[in-house]
């Protein structure tokens, strides 16, 4: 068995041991374990079945990161990316979108990472997307998530009388676990805890059943759920609308650059980068990622992204694929606790999304604040993100705004041809609006 794992993963190569990496796996599993409550709560306030959903979601974590481990020998987990699962949430609360459909947007959104991946066109996907709007992009995803995690725990209401958000009560019992769990948060962030989210979900809930929010399972065990109702309830065709070509983009977005960064980053706390600050075997990663988000749609799961949680299992030694298949193991287990993690209210979790959201918006100091076709799309991108409480709208305003401030600059050679086409998506978009 050890000759096996050696010469499957290397473990001599890259300095480490069987021990190292199953702790470096357990690492990585405490540190995103958060995933096992936000999302089934996401998607449930959404419409959908929360048992299925965690059911489907760690089977798929347990797959795709194994598939990571065996094809490309990286300790990077995959798992439904945050942003993603703030879209979707909007694509059928907000936009009334039916789940079919949705699931065959995330699918289509996958089928381009895909061919971009395979076909060898990342690099130039990463030059036809302003670097700005890429950081704008993912600031608004952050900025919807926050307000969703405000929103779920009646922190944010949507105020009639004054047409407007407003503070929701602030003496009502999930408020108070809430804003509890979000100043636990804080310390514990301070703190440098390791875990620090799952606990502040954990004490959370635990705060939470003495004021009413949530209740003791009848058991702590369970076998996982069936996926009949959601397993291939894809609307392939429907997606393909015109309307709906923004959120692909949207979707397809996020989940390309925060691959892109993670693996970067991530590899560089491994060492894997080499002089020219790139990383060995990128492609395989990414084609990992692509199949992975279009297999996921198939169960209506949100695309499935390489997590930035796994620096925390490199951190504590892991360098190889053996760290995500400790990992996954960790999850199988957790997929017979599914009435534990499903007594977990959204008060709990509302707290780590307001923190992930806020975190995110970390990206606008990228931007160049002394160029104002820069800085100006950027912030539209952001502000009606928020303001029309949709992404596409914030990337449609965006990308004609930048368009338009080049060339009024004199500066056409700093466009890409694509963005023609882009922008002429955009208002293609805002025209299915008027209908």
């Amino acid at each position: 068995m050890s000759q096996w794992i050696e010469k499957r993963f290397e473990l001599s190569k890259y300095h480490t041991t069987v021990k190292r990496e199953c702790l470096a796996g357990v690492t990585t599993f405490v540190t995103m374990a958060y995933v096992l409550a936000a999302i089934p709560n996401m998607l449930g306030n959404a419409g959908m079945d929360s048992h299925v959903v965690l059911t489907a979601m760690v089977l798929l974590i347990i797959l795709t990161s194994s598939a990571m481990a065996f094809f490309a020998n990286r300790p990077f987990a995959l798992a439904p990316g945050l942003g993603s699962v703030g879209i979707v949430a909007s694509l059928i609360l907000n936009e009334g979108i039916s789940q079919p459909v949705t699931a065959g947007i995330i699918f289509w959104s996958g089928i381009l990472f895909i061919l971009i991946s395979f076909l060898g066109l990342r690099e130039a996907v990463v030059k036809v997307i302003p670097v700005s709007l890429k950081q704008a992009v993912s600031a608004g995803i952050g900025l919807f998530i926050a307000l969703l995690g405000a929103k779920s725990c009646g922190l944010i209401v949507a105020a009639e009388a004054k047409n407007s958000l407003a503070f929701g009560s602030l003496a009502s019992p999930k408020t108070v676990v809430c804003l509890l769990g979000f100043l636990l948060l804080l310390v514990l962030k301070s703190r440098k805890v390791p875990g620090d989210m799952i606990l502040t979900i954990g004490i959370g809930t635990l705060i939470g059943i003495p004021l009413g929010v949530t209740k003791l399972p009848e058991q702590f065990f369970s076998l996982p759920a069936g996926l009949g109702s959601q397993f291939m309830q894809v609307d392939f065709l429907g997606a393909l609308r015109i309307e709906y070509l923004p959120f692909l983009i949207a979707l397809f977005i996020p989940d390309f650059f925060s691959t892109f960064g993670t693996v970067l980053g991530v590899g560089a706390k491994a060492g894997y980068l080499d002089k020219d600050g790139n990383l060995p075997g990128i492609d395989k990663c990414f084609q990992v990622d692509a199949v992975a988000t279009s297999f996921g749609a198939l169960f209506g799961i949100p695309s499935m992204t390489t997590y930035l949680e796994s620096s925390a299992g490199v951190e504590a030694g892991g360098k190889t694929g053996l760290t995500v298949v400790f990992t996954s193991i960790c999850f199988a287990f957790a997929l017979f606790l599914a009435p534990l993690a499903l007594m977990i209210p959204a008060a709990a979790t509302a707290p780590v999304l307001i923190y992930i959201g806020i975190h995110m918006l970390g990206a606008m100091e990228n931007i160049n604040y002394r160029d104002r076709t820069e800085y100006l799309p950027a912030f539209l991108c952001v502000a009606f993100t928020i303001f029309a409480n949709n992404i596409a709208n914030g990337i449609c305003v965006a990308v004609p705004a930048y368009l338009v401030l080049k060339l009024a600059e004199g500066r056409r050679k700093e466009l890409s041809p694509l963005m023609y086409v882009l922008t002429a998506v955009c208002l293609l978009y805002f025209v299915t609006l008027l209908g």
